[in-house]
């Protein structure tokens, strides 16, 4: 978490030394030296490189602050200077012009913040850890970065010494938790994340969330029964939790509890805390499940029916799939068209709808989207053949010839749709009156059959 305070009127204030001394003037001496005109190019200089970098000419902009530099050796000079040669990644003469900038200023944090950017940007992760020791100081927003960097250099024993002072000060942190568990992935420390998350709960019995993670991580660790024992838990403090069904239903069904489980997947399902993607994951399990248990089909419909609006892409092709499985060749068109709607360019469901379409013989509809789906698909031969088909089937063997040869030179090294090419020609001619041309792509659709 970078904090950045290039402030103008703060770097302005660097630039101008209040003068009060005062002297007797005598008005008729010449001028000894010529101070307020080098004061003058000065700021020329300095406002030129500024208006310089506001516009991202950051050579221009170190440029004018060398002038500035040979006039006068303010510390804002190297720092500016550092914050440009950083832009152009020139990060050896930034690096030491901020060093310049520190070391006549050693506590200017917005100095320290600067070099931690060009330490950054190298990936020098031991001179970053340096510096942000020193920020630290004046931001303790910055010990979550050096917990970041503790990591990144492997010291992960004090990364987690970090993060639990920053828990105990400021209270659980989704960001922190995010560097929390990389330091237990990296290591392997299950047990001492589960220690963790138990001693979360303990402290505080009644958030939800603390439950809900040490569900997730028994889950992972493949500690099932302990995972099971936490939800139980967490439906006695808050009986009311429909997050913890997400979990829930799942340990119902491996242990064939299949009444609970389904009660479970309908609390999920209708809650509307829980989020589409979650909801998605219950119903595709759910299908699974009744694909192995159809006696439970009538549950599924009704769960379906609760979530009719919500359902995803995902979960409309499950469904389709399941229907097939089950032979229910209408409702698994239904739900194909359904998911079309959401993803209305998928080349396999829209083969999937084709080929539905014409085993219930809806050959008008299957000519119509063969076309539509060519206008997006025009390489696609599989398209060309069942417009064939369905041209066939109507008895339109003109249409259907033209279909079919325009497709054939779409394939290449497929033998088999090669064939059925050749046997709806065979149809085609034959519906035309031409028993040669027929007898001839029969007689070679059988050839290659008989070679494969």
């Amino acid at each position: 978490m970078k904090h950045k305070f290039h402030i103008l009127i703060l770097i302005l204030g660097m630039l101008y030394i209040p003068q009060t001394t005062y002297a007797q003037v005598d008005f008729n001496q010449k001028p000894t030296d010529d101070l307020g005109n080098v004061e003058d190019q000065f700021q020329e200089h300095f406002f030129e490189a500024l208006k310089q970098q506001g516009i991202e000419n950051y050579q221009r902009a170190i440029d004018e602050l060398l002038k500035c530099k040979k006039l006068d050796d303010k510390p804002v000079i190297y720092f500016e200077l550092g914050k440009n040669y950083n832009k152009l990644k020139n990060f050896g003469a930034a690096e030491e012009a901020l060093k310049k900038a520190v070391s006549k200023e050693p506590d200017n944090e917005w100095f320290l913040d600067e070099l931690y950017e060009v330490y950054n940007q190298q990936g020098d992760t031991k001179k970053a850890i340096k510096t942000v020791q020193q920020l630290v100081k004046y931001h303790p927003d910055y010990r979550q970065d050096l917990a970041s960097l503790y990591i990144k250099s492997k010291d992960y024993k004090s990364a987690l010494k970090l993060l639990d002072e920053l828990d105990k000060e400021f209270g659980i942190s989704a960001d922190r938790d995010y560097l929390r568990n990389q330091v237990y992935n990296i290591t392997g420390r299950d047990e001492d994340r589960i220690e963790n998350l138990v001693e979360r709960l303990n402290k505080n019995p009644e958030n939800e969330t603390n439950y809900l993670t040490l569900i997730y991580r028994y889950s992972e660790t493949g500690e099932t029964e302990k995972a099971f024992e936490i939800a139980q838990k967490l439906l006695k403090v808050q009986p009311d939790s429909k997050l913890v069904h997400l979990a829930l239903y799942k340990f119902y069904l491996n242990k064939n509890e299949t009444e609970n489980a389904i009660a479970s997947m309908k609390t999920a399902l209708l809650a509307p805390e829980i989020n589409v993607d979650a909801k998605t994951k219950v119903l595709n399990d759910f299908i699974i499940f009744v694909s192995k248990h159809p006696e439970y089909e009538k549950d599924l419909i009704d769960i379906t029916a609760m979530v009719d609006g919500n359902k995803s892409f995902q979960t409309l092709v499950e469904l389709a799939q399941y229907y097939l499985k089950v032979e229910d060749k209408e409702k698994a068109l239904m739900y194909f068209e359904e998911s079309l709607k959401l993803e209305p360019n998928n080349f396999a469901v829209i083969k999937d709808v084709l080929l539905l379409q014409i085993d219930l013989n809806q050959d008008e509809k299957a000519i119509a989207k063969s076309q539509q789906a060519l206008d997006l698909f025009p390489a696609q031969p599989i398209l060309y053949l069942i417009k064939g088909v369905a041209h066939n089937k109507l008895k339109q063997g003109k249409k259907a010839i033209e279909s079919l040869e325009t497709g054939l030179d779409y394939i290449i090294d497929d033998p088999k749709m090669q064939a059925d090419f050749y046997v709806q020609l065979s149809v085609a001619y034959k519906l035309t009156n031409n028993n040669s041309k027929s007898e001839t792509f029969a007689k070679k659709a059988a050839a290659l059959t008989k070679q494969n």
